[in-house]
């Protein structure tokens, strides 16, 4: 049987990298992209199940990607669980059109739970 695919941008590489490893432990086959741009393409050429994406950036870079994301009739569809400690960027993340945000601190906690929460929801 096929590995979904997860596709996750991230900025701390500690984090991040554990989290790769959780969603393989999840049966998840990762992609784990460099920037939002190479997430964005990714996206739009593998049919990805899950996004999961780090918007604790300042910048509203990830915020452009999930509104692109949503704009395209390729990916408007997959479920994207952002994610950020700041409660501001939890909000702009949902904004922007991300499934579910939840913090840094829940995702390390309850990342079953959420996968679960933002794959029902769609």
């Amino acid at each position: 049987m096929t590995q979904p695919l997860a596709l996750i941008y991230y900025q701390k590489l500690l984090p991040g990298s554990t989290l790769a490893n959780r969603l393989r432990d999840l049966n998840y086959r990762v992609h784990a992209a460099a920037s939002p741009a190479e997430l964005l393409s990714v996206a739009q050429s593998e049919g990805p199940m899950l996004l999961v994406v780090d918007v604790n950036a300042e910048e509203d870079e990830v915020g452009n990607l999930i509104r692109q994301l949503r704009s395209d009739a390729r990916t408007a569809h997959v479920p994207i669980l952002a994610f950020a400690e700041s409660e501001e960027h939890q909000a702009r993340a949902r904004t922007a059109g991300a499934t579910l945000a939840a913090s840094d601190s829940a995702l390390n906690s309850h990342l079953e739970q959420l996968l679960e929460q933002v794959l029902r929801l769609d």
